[in-house]
């Protein structure tokens, strides 16, 4: 079941977000040293889990008016369950409860769980035209912080 976080599920997530992040290796990227972006988060209102203890999390921000999905992991060992579709259904539930015009997120191209799966939950590429000054303000933070080490896509989907 997906439910908000509480304060003390915050501290669990970061081993969530390490596995998660580990399965990149796969594909040949590795991530820049540094905190996780679950490791940031001090309010536990951003962040939506399923399962006790969380099997996997999704952390929704604001940019440009919209609902922004900054980070969705799930364990390894727990994938292919559904638990990240229904993450991302009810961070889509949230934004049409919040009357967000949009969710969304930066994401790699081509990596297979990346841009290829939110685009068979719905998402679609938003071109760099279509972003607005919040979006492109993060996406040139990501790239300065030293995630872009694949080719990355913005993508955007109405709730």
């Amino acid at each position: 079941m997906v439910r908000w976080a509480e304060a003390a599920d915050l501290p669990g997530l970061t081993a969530v977000e390490l596995a998660a992040d580990g399965l990149f290796e796969q594909v040949g990227i590795t991530f820049p040293p540094g905190t996780t972006m679950i490791e940031e988060v001090g309010d536990p209102g951003r962040v939506l889990v399923e399962g006790e203890p969380p099997d996997g999390f999704a952390l929704v921000g604001q940019v440009d008016g919209g609902l922004h999905l900054e980070q969705l992991a799930v364990r390894p060992d727990r994938m292919r369950r559904g638990i990240g579709g229904r993450l991302v259904a009810a961070v889509l539930d949230h934004a049409r409860a919040t009357g967000a015009p949009a969710v969304t997120l930066t994401t790699f191209r081509d990596v297979p769980w990346n841009a290829p799966w939110y685009e068979r939950h719905g998402f679609r590429v938003l071109p760099a035209g279509d972003w607005g000054p919040e979006l492109r303000a993060l996406v040139e933070h990501e790239r300065g912080l030293g995630i872009e080490v694949a080719p990355r896509v913005v993508m955007s989907v109405v709730p």
